[in-house]
């Protein structure tokens, strides 16, 4: 009947009409223009054929629909409101002729069916789901809500609450979740799910259930009092700020905001008012950033991928140093199907390093993500050693031990001794250049840095950092290896802090200048805190620990003398010189007690404000706009030169990094993202209002450049 590129249609027995999506050239379903294009054309000639009795809908995919193709949304949501409007209306006007078809629809749901694949099997009659299937609408997660009417027929299909809950929260639904929220009909297993669907569609086109009935609620405003309707969206709202959702991110709560209205409405006014919402949310900051957060994501996957191609085989790993940074990586290989062997000088390291294993196996079993006999498979799979013994077995090596260039460079040369010729050794470094660590080694090429973020076990980010000397191999293989972890690995250059530390250090020295210039460190935490940060500077440095942050930030300073240079004092070496280490010993910028669950609590320590008097000029209140201003123009300014300088490959790693790495609030995107969003012209305003406070807030030529030509980092 039709023949498309991913939709074809074809007579069954019985005067059915099976729809099937398979897209060429790809191993899922999505939807993208041509697509819809394809789904209008197939039911319109559905619509005209004669005798049709029901129409199957089915996938020839290992799922179902995987939702919308979010490639073309960037270029989107930068036209009009009445571009972006026009396409909805039209994608409505497909998924409503689906829904209007003069005959029976059943759906056989494999595999996920997210986003537009669960709008389109909405708008059918029935749905079968297989036991695998997993069923949601995730476009909070962008920024969004569902475009293709899920809003809209979700609530009349299911409930209201289910709505509420399903779309606010963005989680998929496994089949049996589906079941008993009234959004599948039934659940058979995978090689039953054909036959069952036509023994449904073969019930109603034989009047054995009113499916016209079924259709006909579509069409009208929920039956449910509209005092109902407005209590449970009131719960929902108030459990979404319980978890935190907040201005900047504001998709949740205009999800729960616009199912309440929409739930009174007959199904073309809430398809549009729906579609309003979906506009003005695609046109904000936050889906703009989420967007590209996920193209990011999956561009840094497919890098990954294509590097591993190049990498050495993976059977065993060790790791040189324990205590809990060696533990928490001999940790995330193992529980990952590595084995490690873990090595130290002194038993005591070793013996924290399984507990910190242990404590991360134990959480596992709590939580029923874990089996206790898996859990103790994973740690037999660790072997704890006080020497060398079967490293000659081992593929990659990484190096853990205590930050001081000297051991190190000792540590290194000894285990590159013991280990086979094709062996990698990466070090875990913060802030120690490669090429400064390898002069002892023979077999430089062998040598790479793995910089993982603390906790090892929490923290995505791994920064691969490539030496003078180091080979392509070598890189490749730890990707592999960081990849195989569940790690998020980026390719960056040695030199001072490589990338992550690097960017954040002149994020610290605007810290330090404004504590220097009379502001408040409370205030500065509550600004940075309010504009989205996990954390203000201050309570990061305790976090941190004040000598480890001294440590960096002295390090990449000293590397960048003209542009990263620190005052002569300032208030983390005031905090240092106190002996106020944070966290570590309980009192920092901050005094820290144990809460009931043994988590060091916060309170503001009036003795920080005596000691900090000498260094500040007066005092002095800015507004939270002009606080951020200062701390996030140096963010911008050394991201901008690190892929000048060939740092990073591109924007999406840098920024991708800084969102891993340092928790930078995901709905700027990053900071070239950032950049992009306030207008480089703008970025140039404001680095030529505060130039006279130090060279890290002069923006470089290139921004320049691309500023006067109007250009942006994102193209």
């Amino acid at each position: 009947m039709f023949q498309g590129k991913s939709i074809r249609t074809q007579w069954l027995d019985e005067r059915f009409v099976e729809l099937c999506f398979d897209r060429e050239g790809s191993v899922i379903n999505k939807f993208d223009a041509a697509t819809l294009q394809e789904l209008q054309a197939a039911t319109e000639s559905i619509a005209a054929a004669a005798d049709v009795r029901g129409v199957l809908i089915t996938s020839a995919k290992d799922g179902f629909i995987a939702g919308a193709d979010i490639t073309g949304f960037p270029a989107l949501f930068a036209s009009s409101t009445g571009a972006i409007q026009a396409v909805f209306a039209d994608a409505n006007k497909v998924m409503n002729a689906v829904e209007d078809l003069p005959v029976p629809t059943v759906v056989a749901i494999n595999g996920f069916a997210l986003g537009g694949g669960l709008e389109l099997a909405l708008s059918a009659d029935c749905r079968v789901v297989s036991t695998t299937a997993q069923l949601g609408f995730p476009e909070v997660k962008l920024g969004l809500v569902p475009g293709f009417g899920g809003t809209v027929r979700l609530p009349r299909v299911a409930s209201v609450a289910t709505t509420l809950e399903w779309i606010s929260s963005g989680a998929p639904r496994n089949a049996e979740a589906a079941k008993a929220a009234g959004v599948a009909d039934e659940v058979v297993a995978p090689e039953a799910l054909r036959e069952a669907a036509l023994a449904l569609l073969r019930k109603a086109a034989a009047g054995e259930f009113d499916w016209r009935a079924r259709r006909a609620m579509k069409l009208e405003a929920v039956k449910q009092a509209s005092a109902e309707i407005s209590a449970v969206a009131t719960k929902t709202g108030e459990a979404v700020r319980k978890a935190g959702v907040n201005k900047h991110q504001p998709a949740a709560l205009a999800a729960v905001e616009l199912i309440a209205r929409s739930a009174l409405l007959h199904r073309q006014a809430a398809l549009e008012l729906e579609t309003e919402t979906f506009t003005r949310l695609a046109q904000g900051q936050a889906a703009a950033s989420l967007v590209q957060i996920f193209l990011s994501e999956q561009l840094l996957k497919k890098r990954a991928k294509e590097r591993a191609k190049n990498a050495r085989s993976l059977g065993k790993a060790a790791v040189l140093g324990a205590g809990i940074m060696g533990g928490g990586i001999a940790y995330t290989g193992a529980n990952k199907g590595t084995p490690v062997l873990l090595k130290d000088i002194q038993q005591q390291q070793l013996d924290i390093g399984l507990a910190e294993a242990r404590k991360y196996l134990g959480k596992q079993v709590a939580s029923g993500k874990l089996t206790q006999q898996r859990a103790d498979g994973v740690l037999a799979s660790i072997q704890p050693q006080l020497d060398y013994s079967n490293f000659d077995t081992v593929d990659v090596v990484v190096e853990a031990v205590v930050e001081k260039l000297e051991v190190k460079r000792s540590v290194l040369a000894e285990v590159e001794a013991v280990t086979r010729s094709d062996a990698i050794i990466a070090t875990n470094t913060s802030s120690l250049r490669i090429d400064d660590l390898c002069v002892t080694l023979q077999r430089p090429e062998n040598f790479v840095g793995m910089h993982f973020f603390n906790p090892a076990p929490l923290m995505p980010l791994v920064e691969v950092i490539r030496g003078g000397k180091t080979s392509e191999a070598a890189v490749a293989t730890i990707v592999k290896f960081a990849s195989s972890m569940g790690k998020t690995p980026i390719v960056v250059k040695d030199g001072p802090g490589f990338l992550v530390n690097r960017i954040l250090t002149p994020y610290m020295l605007s810290f330090m200048q404004l504590v220097r210039d009379g502001v408040d460190f409370v205030a500065i935490d509550k600004a940075m805190e309010q504009f989205g940060w996990p954390m203000g500077p201050a309570y990061l440095n305790d976090v941190i620990g004040m000598d480890t942050a001294n440590h960096v930030f002295r390090i990449i300073s000293a590397g960048f003398p003209d542009r990263l240079r620190r005052d002569a004092s300032d208030a983390v070496q005031v905090m240092l010189e106190q002996k106020r280490l944070g966290q570590k010993n309980g009192v920092g910028f901050y005094r820290y007690e144990p809460d009931p669950a043994g988590k060091p609590k916060k309170s503001i320590d009036p003795a920080t404000y005596e000691l900090l008097k000498p260094l500040q000029r007066g005092a002095q209140q800015l507004a939270l706009e002009q606080i951020v201003e200062r701390m996030m123009l140096p963010v911008i300014v050394e991201a901008a030169w690190c892929l000048d300088e060939e740092v990073v490959a591109s924007p999406h790693e840098l920024d991708m990094a800084l969102l891993l790495g340092l928790g930078l609030p995901q709905y700027l995107g990053g900071a070239l993202k950032y950049a992009d969003w306030l207008g480089l012209d703008n970025v140039v305003a404001m680095s030529d209002r505060h130039a006279t406070l130090g060279k890290h807030f002069v923006v470089p030529a290139s921004l320049r450049e691309k500023a006067a030509k109007g250009e942006r980092y994102y193209q």
